[in-house]
């Protein structure tokens, strides 16, 4: 990267740093069963929710408990369950319709990242009704309250049930926008293991290794704080003791310690933000439809590595904190120790070294989408142009 343009992200990343103990970032209020919902609706008044989802977790009949209390409690959902990997501008307007025609009063977010997302998206609408989506990309572009937003994960590792982000793909260009601003965190979130025992090994597995990339871009960037840092390590501690036995096993107590590690690792991030293996599959999932779960676990040994001694202290630590070693054996020996757990990790949970279907002909564009997104908000260790990042996607197809 040029100086000038480096000496302007340092700057941009060093003022927002600056300004992270006075922005308004919260908590989203902790539930541990669908079952308590109809009781927070009840205390604010609301009476038509939305409940966004997908026609998989629906069929699957992981709504259903919450559809029939809802039912039972004068509150029946207005339910939309076409999000799809990836949701997009036609998506959320779809849900945003349904919201309108039927006078909903709240949102209820019930899967992955996806939903999350998607409705994120809506109560975005809702409360800016004349601006488009595509207007609120970028940071602090709502600035108004939205409904009641309440999200249930159905997956251990988005942590977008605690971030400030929405992740939207615009239906005609195929490229991938993040909006982030402060309304979007979800007031409630409920981490309820019952609802996540029934998705595939695959998914949890891979939104598992999604968790783990939070957690480590938001220690080694250079906006972290003790809270942020504190989180990250612990989420990283809890996925490499549970997401064997929560992916392969299937264990009630190591899924509750996944969707807890999830948790954790998105109140890191979206404090101290992520990084460029994030930006890279963002622009992988919006051009080919790629799961973002499993882009994020094949990128994040990659990138490491590509980082070198500049992320070596702080891998070192994590190391630590993963059980893999001691500090006395050396930064350098421990950081490798750790990325070389991170490869060994996927090989076990079934996930490839390599992501099949990058064409050459299209890194320059995807490079370009990664470049835009990540510079100048993500204060990675090391920064990278549109040129340098091409690098990556050439390391991720083999």
């Amino acid at each position: 990267m040029d100086k000038v343009k480096e000496i302007y992200c340092r700057i941009y990343q060093t003022t927002l740093r600056t300004a992270l103990p006075f922005l308004p970032y919260r908590n989203p209020k902790i539930l541990h069963s669908v079952t308590e919902i109809p009781g927070v609706l009840i205390e604010k008044g609301l009476k038509r929710p939305l409940l966004v989802t997908d026609r998989s977790i629906r069929e699957l009949g992981l709504t259903k408990r919450l559809e029939e209390v809802l039912e039972e409690n004068g509150e029946p959902a207005f339910v939309y369950d076409g999000t799809k990997q990836n949701p997009t501008t036609q998506m959320v307007m779809e849900a945003l319709k349904i919201y309108r025609d039927n006078g909903c009063d709240c949102i209820i977010s019930f899967g992955g990242g996806s939903p999350m997302d998607c409705a994120k998206g809506v109560g975005a609408c809702v409360a800016r009704p004349k601006k488009p989506l595509k207007r609120m990309a970028g940071i602090l572009k709502i600035g108004r309250k939205l409904p009641l937003l309440i999200a249930v994960p159905t997956t251990a590792g988005t942590g977008s049930e605690t971030t400030l982000a929405a992740v939207i793909v615009d239906g005609e260009t195929r490229h991938k926008y993040v909006i982030n601003d402060f309304p979007l965190i979800p007031s409630y979130a409920v981490l309820d293991p019952s609802v996540i025992s029934m998705l595939p090994s695959s998914i949890a597995a891979a939104t598992g290794m999604d968790a783990l990339t939070h957690a480590v871009e938001a220690y080694i960037g250079r906006s972290t704080t003790r809270y942020t840092r504190g989180e990250a390590k612990k989420a990283v501690r809890a996925v490499f003791h549970d997401i064997e036995d929560a992916a392969a096993h299937r264990s009630l107590r190591a899924e509750k310690g996944m969707l807890i590690a999830a948790h954790r690792a998105g109140r890191a991030f979206t404090r101290s933000y992520v990084g460029y293996i994030h930006a890279v599959s963002h622009s992988l999932s919006g051009k080919y439809n790629m799961p973002h779960g499993r882009t994020n676990a094949i990128l994040l040994p990659i990138v490491l590595e590509m980082y070198g001694p500049k992320v070596h202290q702080k891998l070192a630590e994590l190391a630590v904190c993963a059980g893999l070693g001691k500090m006395s054996e050396g930064r350098e020996a421990l950081a490798e120790k750790f990325i070389a757990a991170i490869y060994e990790l996927n090989e076990r949970l079934g996930i490839p070294r390599k992501i099949e279907g990058i064409e050459e002909e299209d890194i320059d564009v995807l490079a370009a989408y990664a470049d835009r997104e990540a510079n100048p908000l993500y204060p990675v260790p090391i920064l990278w142009d549109r040129e340098e990042l091409k690098e990556i996607y050439r390391k991720a197809r083999g």
